[in-house]
């Protein structure tokens, strides 16, 4: 699906943007951190705004297309928080991914 696809791609971008200085950024100057954070962001839309229309277009509803954004945000930040800034999964985090996955169907469900 093309949609998701976007999706993911734009929610990587993202979640570098909004997390990469976490790690080894702190010293950095407060503006360059928000003037490099905007750059990935922007290319992040670049996608992000083609998936919604794509999947508009396709018959998804507004809600539909931003609860599949936030179970792939949250799942692409889980990745990250795990690979890149050496954060451990706890059982919360699962049961939490539980409530996403059952917003998911009850937002699909029946259509």
């Amino acid at each position: 699906m093309p949609t998701i696809a976007l999706l993911i791609i734009s929610n990587l971008f993202m979640t570098i943007a909004w997390y990469w200085h976490l790690k080894g950024g702190m010293n950095k100057p407060i503006l360059a951190v928000i003037l490099i954070s905007w750059s990935i962001a922007l290319v992040e839309y670049c996608f992000a705004v083609p998936a919604n229309r794509i999947g508009f277009a396709s018959g998804w509803t507004p809600a539909q297309l931003k609860i599949v954004q936030e179970v792939i945000a949250l799942t692409v930040f889980g990745g990250f928080m795990v690979l890149y800034l050496g954060e451990p999964l706890h059982w919360r985090h699962a049961g939490a991914a539980l409530c996403m996955v059952g917003a998911v169907l009850f937002l699909f469900g029946g259509k």
